[in-house]
């Protein structure tokens, strides 16, 4: 009976043991994570002269992940010190200026926004902007909540006007040449 009793023991040591093993092994595990893209510069490319019948270069697209935030923040103020308006056309950047237009594109339906960031975020590892409620649903992306987009910047923000004042920061409207008013290209 006591090598039973010992058989049986060891057993459930075992038992145990791989179980422990088991689970400190699934919480050392993670998933990849998608490396941050590299801040867009502000800075003016260094010009150099060309021959006259080269073209200039396709206007560089970032593809990036983006998630939206909704109505439960409105009003709240962002880091440009508006207010965060869910039916604006604005976005959060981790590495944009303030201020800048960009547009951005969904590549799975073909739908784009132009949106000036106001804000910086997300706070949330693997992803680089956060859209407002009426910027995701112009993109088709709401009820996706986070996806890949592609963004475009347009316009910087100038801090000093030629005058020597404080130039407003731009806004959508000066970014869409065609004067679109409703801003949601198809």
């Amino acid at each position: 009976m006591k090598a039973n009793e010992d058989r049986s023991a060891r057993l459930v040591s075992h038992i145990m043991a791989i179980t422990i093993a088991n689970i400190l092994a699934s919480c050392a595990t993670s998933s990849p994570v998608a490396p941050v893209p590299p801040p867009i510069s502000t800075a003016a490319p260094i010009s150099q002269a060309k021959p006259a019948q080269e073209s200039s270069p396709a206007p560089r697209i970032q593809v990036v992940k983006a998630s939206w935030y909704g109505h439960a923040l409105a009003g709240h103020k962002t880091t440009s010190g508006e207010p965060y308006n869910p039916e604006g056309l604005t976005a959060a950047s981790k590495t944009l200026p303030l201020g800048t237009v960009v547009k951005v594109s969904n590549p799975e339906n073909g739908k784009s926004v132009k949106v000036r960031i106001n804000d910086r975020g997300p706070f949330v590892r693997g992803r680089s902007m956060d859209l407002s409620h009426h910027a995701a649903k112009a993109l088709g992306i709401v009820h996706k909540g986070i996806t890949r987009v592609e963004v475009q910047k347009l316009t910087s923000p100038s801090a000093v006007s030629t005058d020597g004042t404080a130039s407003p920061q731009p806004n959508i409207e000066e970014a869409d040449n065609a004067g679109d008013k409703d801003k949601v290209e198809h």
